[in-house]
């Protein structure tokens, strides 16, 4: 019975350690829009519409070859959204500075039915940098710290109202320590479970496992200690592996201490790649249905691919962009300046 024991251990250990790596040799790359925008906050619905929050107010659907566009205004400013995040009745948008305003705007699968404002932030400190829903019922938004703390506010009701949470229920953050609005992809969310990853003066992963009621904050290997250093973004596969990625924005070529791994859910992390390309990236995501082989980390400086859990990568085009969301295994919407394409992922 003990060697049987061990011999189904082992066997399980096996089966978990030797997942199939994933070939991928190019990506084809077709515009569905262009516009004189930063885009860096995308949600797809479908193979054909992806929503998307740009500056100069912008925000808009794509669906097919057909843009639906709406300016919005604050008094007479137009402001610059960074954030978006969906559910089944509704879109959300947030603007990332003073005033930080975060509007719901009514869905009904085809058209846009209304917009209302749901939530608004004063301060000269104020900036919010990403949002995600766990379900059609409870949301998170984070901003850099106005006191501190991270700034974190939550919905419990679809959407429709938003409470900001007390700094002592959050972790003390450093002078310095804030997040970047750089792709929408400073949160991850798994069950029940969120992920924030910071940058500037720490590296830190904040973790809650309740939705946002209790949390904890994690030490990481990444870059940190300038302005421009750190985790810009986070993807989880389930609720013990996860990636980070980012590295110095001031300098794109530096490779080492800008992406990591998690098996224990986020309480350590284990550099990958270390000194070996791609240097800084501004977002990251497992591929569907690879099981955490397959990633995409995208960025200014270009597409890289990694087949083997971030062990190793190539990359798959120059073509540079801030923001990536897949559909499928084959098929994930990205943007950039002025454009959002349509990428396919071809063996």
């Amino acid at each position: 019975m003990r060697l049987l024991l061990v011999f189904l251990a082992l066997l399980g250990f096996i089966s978990c350690t030797n997942k199939s790596k994933v070939e991928i040799n190019s990506v084809e790359i077709t515009p569905v829009f262009i516009d004189s925008l930063s885009i860096r906050a995308i949600e797809p619905l479908d193979e054909n519409r992806v929503w998307f929050a740009a500056d100069k107010g912008k925000v808009g659907l794509i669906d097919g070859d057909t843009p639906k566009l709406a300016n919005i205004k604050y008094g007479d400013s137009l402001l610059h959204f960074r954030s978006i995040a969906a559910t089944n009745e509704a879109v959300f948008v947030l603007s990332i500075s003073n005033p930080a305003v975060l509007y719901k705007i009514g869905f009904n699968g085809t058209e846009a039915t209304n917009i209302e404002e749901v939530y608004t932030e004063k301060g000269e400190r104020v900036f919010y940098d990403s949002m995600k829903f766990w379900n059609d019922t409870d949301g998170i938004a984070i901003g850099d710290p106005v006191e501190n703390c991270m700034s974190v506010i939550i919905t419990r009701d679809g959407g429709n109202s938003w409470q900001k949470i007390s700094c002592e229920t959050l972790p003390r953050v450093e002078n310095g320590e804030a997040a970047f609005a750089a792709s929408n992809s400073n949160i991850a969310i798994f069950g029940d479970h969120a992920w924030v990853a910071t940058g500037g003066k720490k590296s830190r992963v904040m973790h809650t496992a309740d939705k946002g009621k209790t949390w904890e904050i994690f030490n990481t290997p990444i870059v940190q200690g300038r302005t421009m250093t750190g985790i810009y973004s986070i993807d989880f596969l389930d609720e013990k592996n996860g990636i980070i990625f980012g590295g110095n924005w001031e300098d794109k070529a530096f490779n080492e201490g800008n992406k990591a791994i998690t098996k224990n859910g986020g309480k350590t992390w284990k550099l990958i790649a270390n000194g070996k390309e791609p240097g800084y990236r501004s977002a990251v995501k497992y591929i569907p249905g690879t099981e955490g082989q397959g990633i995409v980390a995208v960025g200014s400086p270009g597409i890289s691919f990694s087949g083997n859990g971030g062990k190793s990568w190539k990359q798959l085009s120059k073509e540079g962009f801030f923001a990536i969301e897949f559909v499928n295994d084959t098929l994930a919407f990205a943007s950039g300046n002025n454009r959002i394409s349509k990428l396919i992922f071809k063996k």
